[in-house]
């Protein structure tokens, strides 16, 4: 009886592992010849964002108040003392005051998931430059090394790995991520503006005028992002006025809308509607930027949650997300040498020839199309010879740079501020780091500007050298 309890333990255990390796296998796509293993790699860092919630709005304060999921570690012998000590590594100095020491500890919680999944898109953008096909192969083992990797990273202390080189590194990150935003942005906004315009011109060939409907749907769309964009400008104002500083940034934010709108109407590149785009995520940064005041005369946000900062910012790192792994235009824009063999094929045979491989009539993402769809690519499918396959590095470190963005847009950019005291019932604010947030709020000012003007040299550089391919 023994002998067969074995046998049959032994069974069931080869059951559920070959029962694992398929789901994983199904849930992560296919690893054959040809693909990229780029939703695979958007589906990790997903998860990642995930833990990253998790760790800092359920463990991290189960950690410092003692409770919750710190008994868990506490049940094994040594563990909860010595995950207690590590997550409270660098914010002994807020002992006294458990808003900011709770407030540290989260901070510390999100650093954890999101520098392994730098280190790891870092790792797979060097292996990927040698040999493309590591991209899509052994990815389960993957997924299993990366939460094995979170797992131990929680045993570890703060300082210096990650409150200090880890939060150095993902601050220029971040800053890099938000120009690399604005070029997703202007993807989705061209794609989304085409492809409204040919569902216009398909309803004439077919009825004329029937078309009108889609391209007043595009007007309704640019005149709402407009709307919300100088609304939020008149909020900014009636907000976070007050200061030399915050006049500044939200002046020279309504300014450069109006320049790039005027840029943009004042000749026939780009669309309203990417200006429009724009324009709403100018006004974004031009939030992240205030918000970040230390001042508690001119930042009334000070020391409180700012879910709605937070809820864009995920909404963004979705959409990037979406586009980095989901959306085969990216191809294009994270490639530009390995598109050039890529032609454009109809029913009805070739009708042009596109020499950077992007086709803006097809919508963002289309879930009856894929990169074979509608197009011929010459050149077989061996990632390890082809130029699409040489530049799979690129991709990796788009989603280490959202890593690093997800670790500041979490944690306000590692600033920490909260209520040090109350008198009189009324609640007093601060920055525990003040000269770290004034920093923060030159580094987001400094981005959004330079993604202002990168897009009003896409606009000006056509004109300016008509004999060069801006394609």
């Amino acid at each position: 009886m023994p002998a067969k309890g074995a046998y049959i333990s032994l069974g069931l255990t080869y059951c559920a592992c070959a029962s694992a390796s398929s789901l994983c296998n199904a849930c992560l796509g296919s690893t054959a010849p040809g693909t990229t293993g780029r939703k695979r790699s958007a589906l990790l860092l997903s998860a990642a964002v995930a833990v990253s919630l998790f760790f800092q709005y359920s463990l991290a304060p189960s950690i410092v108040n003692k409770t919750g999921w710190w008994k868990v570690y506490s049940s094994i012998p040594g563990m909860g003392k010595r995950v207690y000590a590590a997550w409270l590594d660098g914010c002994d100095g807020y002992a006294d005051t458990p808003d900011l020491l709770r407030q540290c500890v989260q901070n510390t919680g999100v650093y954890r998931p999101t520098a392994v999944a730098a280190l790891f898109y870092s790792v797979m953008a060097v292996a990927s430059g040698t040999r493309p096909s590591l991209n899509r192969e052994a990815w389960p083992a993957k997924y299993g090394t990366y939460f094995l990797l979170v797992l131990a990273s929680v045993f570890l202390y703060n300082g210096p790995l990650f409150d200090g080189i880890f939060l150095f590194v993902a601050r220029f990150g971040a800053m890099a991520f938000i120009i690399i935003q604005q070029v997703i942005l202007i993807d989705m906004a061209y794609n989304w503006n085409e492809s409204w315009v040919e569902k216009a011109d398909e309803c004439d060939r077919l009825d004329w005028g029937s078309g009108k409907p889609w391209l007043r749907l595009i007007v309704a769309s640019c005149a709402a992002l407009y709307g919300c964009a100088f609304a939020g400008i008149g909020l900014l104002y009636h907000f976070f006025s007050g200061c030399p500083e915050n006049n500044a940034v939200i002046t020279l934010t309504l300014i450069g809308i109006v320049a790039i709108t005027a840029v943009q109407l004042s000749g026939t590149e780009g669309s309203l509607l990417t200006s429009a785009v724009l324009s709403t995520y100018a006004v974004y940064l031009a939030y992240s930027t205030v918000s970040k005041n230390p001042s508690a005369v001119c930042n009334p946000q000070l020391g409180n949650s700012d879910p709605w900062g937070i809820a864009i910012g995920l909404g963004l790192t979705a959409i990037s997300l979406a586009w980095t792994g989901f959306s085969w235009t990216a191809e294009g824009r994270l490639n530009r040498e390995g598109v050039q063999t890529t032609r454009s094929v109809s029913p009805n045979g070739p009708q042009r020839q596109d020499t950077d491989g992007l086709n803006l009539d097809t919508p963002f993402i289309d879930p009856e199309s894929a990169p074979t769809t509608g197009h011929v690519v010459e050149g077989g499918d061996d990632l390890d010879t082809s130029a699409s396959g040489r530049e799979l590095w690129k991709l990796n470190v788009v989603l280490a740079l959202i890593s690093c963005w997800m670790a500041c847009m979490l944690t306000g950019w590692g600033s920490i501020q909260g209520v040090v005291g109350q008198d009189d019932g009324e609640e007093h604010h601060t920055a525990a780091n003040p000269t770290v947030s004034r920093v923060n709020m030159a580094m987001v000012g400094v981005s959004q500007w330079c993604a202002l003007v990168l897009y009003a040299w896409t606009l000006v550089a056509p004109r300016l050298f008509p004999d060069r391919d801006f394609s």
